[in-house]
Parts: structure tokens; C-alpha cells; sequence
């Protein structure tokens, strides 16, 4: 693997992934607080699965960003058989905010026990800089930055780019030319090259396809056979 200037690392199911109970105590909130149809836990699971799945691959396609709220409803919707008039009573800021409290309680966990070692070796062997390019869905990008900071990834980024917070999803190139913006502020990449920068990612179409199509080299981990570990060989 060449060493390059800059790495721009996706988030979820790269360098992160979610608490083994967050998502059973998320569903038995919404089975306590929405659940008019007397949905099972299983069930409510499901939803939730089947709704990060649809919006995943909406934004995938249009290059926009569903946010968490339109995502919660979407929760509810089927959970009470399309029913719009569950959506009467619900106070969307106090949902999210419940939901981020929850997160904090069963806080997501580092990827692997090679993923802190790895980036700390990247980054002491090359001098490069590194930024977190992440899709967001039912966690919104104020709630990751706290995550990163407890998990003791935040020293390792100089900027990280949300999509809730820039209105545009990856694939989209407009994503990676953001990215490029926010890597060449950085005084010491002040004129970095396309081939400096490696993307790093876990799923093919948003991140490998995604960063290729912007012309920037991407290097796909977790869902094949290859780690975090691999970018130091």
C-alpha cells in the first residue's frame, strides 16, 4: 500500500460500529412511546432495518440526505401501518433528542482493536492528514462528533464532513470536492494532488465508487478481506 498525504475515512462499519444493544433498547422506546398497533420488538427491529436500508439506497441514487427526522416518521409510519395521524403528537426535537441520549447510553464502539493502533501508526509514519467523510442517517453528524471524542478518535482528524450537515450524500462527487476543499485548507496540503488522497470505506458504491468517480484512489475495508491494517503494509 502507498502512503499518501491525506486519508479521508468513512465512518459506520469503517472505523465504528453500533453498541450490540442500542438497537433492541431504540425499538423498545418506539414500542413503548408509538406503538398503537402493538408491533413486536422483532418487528419494530425490522422497521428500523428495513428504513436505514431504503434511505441508504435513496441517497445512494439521488446524492441528497434523508434526515433523521423524516427517518423516525418513516419508523412510525410502518410501524402503525401507515397511519399518518400517529404523526399528530409527536415532538420531533424531543424523539431525536431521546434518541441521541440512548446513543450516548450504549455508545457505539471502535470497529476493531487494530483500527486506533492503525491510525496512529498511519499517521506518525507519514506526516499526512486525515478527515472523516461520513453518511449520516438516524445519527446526526453534532451527535458523531461527540462519539469520536469519547471514543478517542477526534485528535486523529483535522475536519470531518456529515452529510446532514453539507445537504449531499456520497456517491455524489460534490461530496468528495468538498472533501478536496476542506484537505487543501489544511496549511501543509495547501496544493495537494487528486493522487495524494486515498479514500478508505466499506461500501463499494458509496465510497469506492464514489471517491473513483471523483478522480480521488479509494481503498474498500471491513466488507471484503481486507483491514484497516492493511493500509500500513
Amino acid at each position: 500500500m502507498n502512503f499518501y498525504k491525506h486519508y479521508s475515512f468513512d465512518l459506520w462499519m469503517t472505523l465504528i460500529k453500533s453498541n450490540p444493544s442500542f438497537k433492541t433498547e431504540r425499538a423498545q422506546f418506539f414500542f413503548k412511546n408509538f406503538n398503537s398497533k402493538k408491533k413486536t420488538i422483532a418487528e419494530i427491529i425490522s422497521i428500523f432495518r428495513q428504513v436505514d436500508l431504503m434511505c441508504n439506497a435513496i441517497n445512494e441514487k439521488t446524492g441528497k440526505n434523508i434526515d433523521s427526522d423524516e427517518m423516525h416518521l418513516m419508523v412510525i409510519s410502518m410501524m402503525n401501518d401507515f397511519d399518518i395521524a400517529s404523526f399528530a403528537n409527536i415532538d420531533l426535537c424531543w424523539l431525536y433528542n431521546e434518541m441521541e441520549a440512548l446513543l450516548f447510553n450504549y455508545m457505539p464502539v471502535v470497529y476493531s482493536d487494530q483500527t486506533l493502533h492503525s491510525l496512529d501508526k498511519l499517521r506518525q509514519g507519514s506526516s499526512c492528514s486525515f478527515n472523516i467523510s461520513s453518511n449520516t442517517a438516524f445519527v446526526r453528524g453534532k451527535a458523531l462528533r461527540k462519539v469520536l471524542t469519547s471514543l478517542s478518535l477526534e485528535p486523529f482528524f483535522d475536519f470531518q464532513l456529515y452529510s446532514d450537515e453539507i445537504g449531499i450524500s456520497k456517491p455524489n462527487r460534490r461530496f468528495f470536492e468538498l472533501m478536496l476543499e476542506g484537505a487543501r485548507g489544511i496549511p501543509s496540503n495547501k496544493n495537494i494532488a487528486l493522487m495524494d488522497i486515498l479514500h478508505v470505506g466499506d461500501n463499494p458504491t458509496a465510497d469506492i465508487a464514489g471517491a473513483l468517480s471523483a478522480g480521488i484512489h479509494s481503498f474498500q475495508i471491513n466488507s471484503n478481506e481486507a483491514t484497516i491494517k492493511n493500509l500500513l503494509n
